[in-house]
Formats: C-alpha cells, sequence, structure tokens
C-alpha cells in the first residue's frame, strides 16, 4: 500500500505501528530458529537449535570451508582445474548438467556450488580436492570435530538424502559465523546476484539476496525429510547479523522468516544475549533423534499449499514487509566451464554411461 495519498497523521500513526509490530516477539515457530550478532558472537534469539536436522543443501557450507581451509594450505587453487567424474555428473537436482569429463576452475565450481546450489558440482569438488568422496567428507567431519559441532555428521558433500546426516541450528550458525570471521576474503561467493555459465543466467537461489536491506549471504536447503531450510547474513552500519531457520514449509515461508527475524534485532541495535560457545540445550530429551518432517513437507496437501504461495505468474508470494523488489536485474558474474573442455555429444546409438535420468524438485 502506498502512504504518498495518505494525510500526514495517519503515515505517521501506520509507522509507527510497523515499527512496533517489529519489534513484537516473533510469533513461536514449530521448527530450530537461531539468530547471532556475528561481531560480538551473542546469540539474540533461540528455539529448538540444539535438535538434530538433516541440513540438505546447507551441508554446502561444509564443502566450502573444507575447500577454503584446503586453499589456505596451498593444496589447490582457486584457477585449479575440477574435473566432472561420472559419479558427479550422476548426482541429483539442483545440478548444471555438464557432462562427465567437462572441466571448470575450482572459482567457477564453487560458484556454481554457492549461487545455483549444484549437487554435481559440488560433488566434484568434493572429489577433486579431497581424492575422493569418502577423503573429503571424511575431512567435513574432522573440521566438525574441531569446530565443536557436537550434532553434525556428514556422509556426503552436497546434503541429498542419505542416513547419518545431520546436524543442529547451532551447529550450522557455528559454521557460518566462523566462515565469515575466517576467511572473509571469500565473502563474495555468498552474495552473487546470479552466475552467468555463458549460456544461460542462473539467480541466486537465496531470495533475500538484493532484496532485503544488507543481505550479504549465505546459503539455502531443501529436500523432503528437512523442509526448507536457510542460513542469512546481513550487514548494516558495520553490524552483521546472522539468522538459522529450519523446517519452513515453503520457499517463501523460510523467506519471509529469515528477513523478520533479521530486522527485528537490527531495530534492537543493543539487543543482548548468551555467547555462541556457552549456548546449551534447554532439555537433552529427544537429542538423539534426527528429525524427519516428509509426511508434513511431501503430502499431496503439503505440495498442493505450496503451490497456492505462488501468483498467477508462478513467483513466490512473499509476505514479509521487509523484502522488496530488485531495483535492477541481478548482476551475474561468470561461472561456466574451460572454453574447449565440454565432451562432445555422443555418436547417434552410443550410450553415454549408467546416469540416471533426474527427477525435478523445489529449489535449493
Amino acid at each position: 500500500m502506498s502512504l504518498s495519498g495518505q494525510p500526514s497523521a495517519f503515515r505517521r500513526v501506520l509507522i509507527t505501528l510497523t515499527t512496533l509490530v517489529a519489534l513484537l516477539p516473533v510469533a513461536a515457530f514449530a521448527n530450530p530458529v537461531l539468530v547471532v550478532d556475528v561481531g560480538s558472537m551473542t546469540v539474540l534469539e533461540h528455539r529448538d537449535s540444539f535438535k538434530k536436522w538433516y541440513p540438505a543443501s546447507l551441508t554446502k557450507l561444509m564443502t566450502a570451508y573444507t575447500t577454503f581451509r584446503a586453499l589456505k594450505a596451498g593444496e589447490v587453487k582457486l584457477d585449479s582445474v575440477v574435473t566432472l567424474s561420472a559419479l558427479a555428473a550422476s548426482q541429483s537436482p539442483s545440478k548444471m548438467y555438464f557432462k562427465p569429463g567437462s572441466k571448470m576452475t575450482l572459482d567457477s565450481a564453487l560458484r556454481m556450488m554457492l549461487v545455483k546450489s549444484a549437487n554435481d558440482i559440488a560433488m566434484a569438488v568434493a572429489e577433486n580436492v579431497g581424492g575422493s568422496q569418502e577423503a573429503f567428507v571424511n575431512r567435513m567431519n574432522a573440521e566438525a570435530a574441531r569446530l565443536g559441532l557436537t550434532s553434525t555428521h556428514f556422509v556426503n558433500p552436497n546434503g541429498l538424502p542419505a542416513p547419518g546426516q545431520y546436524s543442529s541450528a547451532r551447529d550450522l550458525a557455528i559454521l557460518a559465523v566462523t566462515i565469515r570471521r575466517e576467511f572473509p576474503e571469500y565473502s563474495n561467493y555468498f552474495k552473487i546476484e546470479a552466475i552467468n555459465t555463458g549460456k544461460k543466467i542462473y539467480p541466486n537461489v537465496n531470495m533475500l539476496i538484493g532484496r532485503f536491506d544488507g543481505a550479504d549471504g549465505m546459503k539455502t536447503g531443501y529436500i523432503c525429510a528437512s523442509g526448507f531450510n536457510q542460513i542469512t547474513s546481513a550487514t548494516r552500519n558495520g553490524r552483521t547479523l546472522l539468522s538459522v531457520v529450519l523446517g519452513a514449509d515453503s520457499l517463501a515461508e523460510r523467506a519471509d522468516m529469515s528477513a523478520d527475524l533479521l530486522q527485528k534485532y537490527f531495530n534492537m541495535p543493543r539487543a543482548t544475549g548468551e555467547p555462541l560457545s556457552a549456548l546449551r540445550p534447554d532439555s537433552v530429551e529427544g537429542l538423539d533423534v534426527v528429525n524427519d518432517v516428509s509426511v508434513q513437507m511431501c503430502s499431496t496437501e503439503a505440495r498442493k499449499r505450496r503451490s497456492e504461495t505462488r501468483d498467477e505468474a508462478g513467483r513466490m508470494k512473499l509476505q514479509s514487509p521487509y523484502i522488496h523488489e530488485m531495483a535492477a536485474p541481478p548482476v551475474a558474474v561468470f561461472a561456466g566451464l574451460i572454453p574447449g573442455t565440454e565432451p562432445p555429444e555422443p555418436a547417434p546409438g552410443v550410450i553415454s554411461g549408467n546416469i540416471p535420468i533426474p527427477t525435478p524438485r523445489p529449489q535449493l
């Protein structure tokens, strides 16, 4: 609603009410949430933050962190060549659909993995940085243990459904904050608005990038078992806040919840809390179980309900007043194959490997 035609007194009252609503406690979510001030490392709000949850593509934050550590150690460089194996190419969507044998730089691979949330590229990064998927996952788990992520375990580098892959809002917050604080030189990977492969432009799957004031990261994720997950960071006037939302009902709900949580605490610059390192669960009951929301998320009724959150043009209906339209088309950076390295199409009648046909799924 536009305020331009309203009397000044009415405008003042409406703005005051909007501000007061933003300061009220956010409604009690059924699923884990956490908000942390990155500078002070204090938790401003948390709920069920020790519950074990399927991270889905939030897993790629650990894949990125493990890769950043390898870069720091001099094991690889950003211009190192990443070759797509048959295993990587066989991963389910979201993916880039490159053929086995395609080559890209590690720099481009990181962009595709973090902006498009490409599962095939995450596997390729793991294999090329670690030598094999198994070796890289072992490194991911070693990093998790070193960081004190007590409710986290990985079995793959992309977050596709697998028994034994789990984390928690608290652990994911520690990981995300550590990435920001330990590797500021790589912060641009998380706020890219779009990538251009040379053939197609892909906007960032994080709906707050370019649409929420100050948004500068970090990652989204979805599988049936997890619901819609999102970690969002935003910086205003030198203050960075980070929110973790797990198990939202839709793409729109995870974006709305993230924006509302962040705005709430940007409106409270003197908000205090306990140190992230000192956070403890309110109760240990049920903390050994990995929560699975597949029934709620992937039933016929749930899918129908989510379809109703789109407008006639197919766009998500966002409810948060703090998310706005982008002022200009997203700025795309290059992230594609090294020219001349894409394998040729197979000859007619030749089958190129036993690669399963992927099925469509929601954006990560």
